[in-house]
């Protein structure tokens, strides 16, 4: 098990390990699946080709938020704990791409309750080309035995 980041660990303009993950009809599917979205773009070619004018079935907006939260979980180790996400989609993920996901911290600070926070820009591209990006929002511990799952009421602010 990777060992648990602190947020004394963190500073801004850290670049965050690079997530590059082969794209199949697979994924496309159980990520639809999973988030309970049976629209036909997400698992049938023919529908998407025809009534979508694309190429193939493609990752769904949920599906993406997931991956950028496993982008973020990988990176902080179990207690680090999502806590905002914006995304801004740009174009469509098919399969038989490869996405890689790349982000950098811009800010790091402890508020009022003692929670840490940092700030992240996520980027989820294909080949040079943006598909997605994401502004993010992710508690870390500020001491080895602190942890931002076990806050509640005033003490989670996100």
């Amino acid at each position: 098990m990777k060992p648990q980041l602190t947020l004394d660990q963190i500073a801004a303009g850290d670049a965050l390990p690079v997530l590059r993950y082969p794209v199949s009809a697979t994924t496309v599917v159980l990520g639809a699946l999973a988030t309970r979205d049976w629209r036909p773009m997400h698992h049938d070619h023919e529908f998407a080709v025809t009534r979508n004018g694309v190429r193939d079935i493609f990752l769904n907006t949920p599906n993406q938020a997931a991956w950028f939260e496993r982008y973020l979980t990988d990176w902080t180790g179990p207690h680090g704990r999502p806590g905002r996400m914006r995304l801004r989609m740009k174009d469509s993920v098919f399969p038989g791409d490869e996405m890689v996901i790349t982000g950098t911290v811009t800010a790091v600070a402890v508020d009022q309750a003692g929670c840490g926070w940092a700030e992240v820009e996520l980027d989820l591209a294909v080949g040079q080309e943006s598909k997605t990006g994401c502004s993010a929002r992710v508690a870390v511990p500020v001491s080895p035995d602190d942890n931002p799952w076990a806050r509640r009421g005033e003490r989670w602010r996100p």
